[in-house]
């Protein structure tokens, strides 16, 4: 199930409960010893220098109880208690270049300033060059904020590595540079009482057997048809991406209308999706189970005659209706058709626009922005794109999207995911369940990115469009 955003005040309720309830703290150290290991082994390779720091507190010892998990890696242990007496050590250590760096000197109980020997420290650390896996939190970041305890002296993560549940400061902005890639280890000993939270993290697990097994007896028709409205000229290849991402999520069907400049090139590109001509008095087919409008819809003129199809399918159409790129300018204010599914997909900017505010103050507090959209738009569902992307409504529980990365960032990759959604949430029999349903695609178009990267630096939209989905 997915995890909550806590705060240090609820974690120490957590960590008081757990040893209430008889587990000791050495067990559950030496379970977070071998979760660092297992983080380290991921990011080296066999013979490589991990180089572990260690401080006085519990990190510190979360640290040195990885050292003996670490097998077919060189290690130094460096105990930093006093940091104007290990500086030289320190610093001869990091010259010998090792391939990752163990962060344990603060945790989440740092509560004062820092002395100028220990901004020393950091400031050397960081300044290495050396990748570092921080335990449980950045040293110096305050996990409740997610700014500095001292300014100028937080550990620059490549991957923070947090202790049973992530913590607010973890996903504010502007501790994004210092914690990385956020990992969790949930898995380490605590007893199961956590609390209820209006932010979660999403967990790979949650989707465990889903989507279900489909029916041995199916066809195409049980299974869906989407149509998607997009591609205009100078903008075609967006179409093809958002239809060839529809088609990962195998939907029964996929009738892709577009505009009469394009038809040729997209109609060229595609086999298995039907291609058609968009036309103002367009009738869809009355087999058609979901809509996606927006891919590609960016040429100058086409603003009036599209904006009243939008409207139009937005307001009053009982099908799933999902909007994204361009199309999102020209939605209608407030309520839809009742029940019926609605989803947007801005990135910042487009909240942005959508919320008449500017793209810093959509991500100074992204789920405010989130609901703030959802609360304009009759309660849609909303997927606030970036980094740690968030999908939710108006009220209820928020879900963050761990998975993806920066090389997400490429011309169509929105595209394809607003294909693979829509290809999801075409097929009525799992339409029960939305949330989980727009949650499971947005991971695995991150997973799709995150499998790339191990594999291939140089990655490009046809080779996510080959790999989303596979992620189990």
């Amino acid at each position: 199930m997915p995890i909550p955003v806590i705060n240090i005040a609820q974690m120490r309720e957590w960590e008081n409960a757990t040893w209430a309830a008889g587990q000791t703290e050495a067990e559950v150290i030496r379970r977070v010893g071998i979760a660092l290991a297992r983080c380290a082994l991921a990011l080296t390779r066999p013979g490589d220098a991990i180089l572990l720091l260690a401080g006085k507190g519990h990190n510190g010892d979360d640290v040195r109880a990885a050292r003996e998990f670490l097998k077919d890696r060189r290690v130094e242990l460096l105990d930093l208690v006093a940091p104007e007496a290990v500086l030289p050590e320190l610093e001869r250590q990091l010259s010998l270049k090792p391939a990752l760096a163990i962060d344990g000197l603060f945790g989440i109980g740092l509560d004062r300033p820092l002395t100028e020997d220990w901004k020393k420290i950091i400031e050397t650390i960081n300044g290495s060059g050396i990748p570092v896996l921080a335990a449980d939190v950045p040293s110096g970041l305050n996990a409740d904020t997610g700014g500095p305890v001292s300014p100028g002296a937080v550990m620059a993560a490549a991957v923070t590595l947090t202790v049973g549940a992530p913590k607010t400061g973890l996903l504010a902005p502007q501790a994004w540079p210092f914690v990385g890639r956020l990992v969790v280890a949930d898995d380490v000993g605590l007893v199961p009482c956590l609390p209820v939270g209006g932010l979660n993290w999403t967990l790979p697990e949650d989707f465990t057997n889903f989507p279900p097994p489909r029916a041995v007896a199916g066809h195409k028709g049980v299974f869906g048809h989407l149509a998607i409205i997009a591609g205009s000229f100078g903008f075609h290849g967006a179409a093809v991406l958002a239809a060839r991402g529809a088609q990962r999520a195998q939907p029964g069907l996929i009738t892709l209308l577009t505009q009469e400049s394009v038809y040729h090139v997209v109609a060229a590109q595609l086999q298995s999706a039907m291609v058609g001509l968009w036309t103002a008095d367009l009738k869809l087919p009355e087999t058609v189970s979901a809509v996606l409008m927006g891919p590609g819809l960016a040429a100058a003129g086409l603003a009036d005659a599209m904006s009243l199809t939008t409207r139009r399918l937005w307001r009053d159409s009982p099908l799933p209706v999902i909007v994204d790129a361009s199309t999102l300018d020209w939605l209608p204010l407030g309520a839809t058709a009742k029940n019926a599914v609605r989803v947007l997909t801005p990135h910042p900017g487009e909240a942005a626009r959508l919320l008449n505010t500017t793209s810093q103050q959509v991500q100074a507090n992204r789920p405010q922005a989130l609901r703030g959209v959802s609360r304009r738009f009759g309660n849609c569902w909303v997927v606030l794109k970036g980094h740690q992307t968030l999908i939710g409504r108006s009220e209820g529980e928020i879900f963050v999207n761990p998975s993806g990365n920066p090389h997400l960032a490429q011309g169509g990759s929105g595209d394809v995911l607003a294909g693979y959604l829509a290809g999801w949430l075409a097929q009525r029999p799992l339409q029960t369940d939305v949330g989980k349903l727009i949650r499971y695609a947005v991971w695995q178009h991150g997973s799709a990115a995150d499998k790339l990267q191990t594999t291939r630096a140089n990655w490009v939209l046809e080779d996510l469009l080959d790999e989303i989905g596979r992620a189990r």
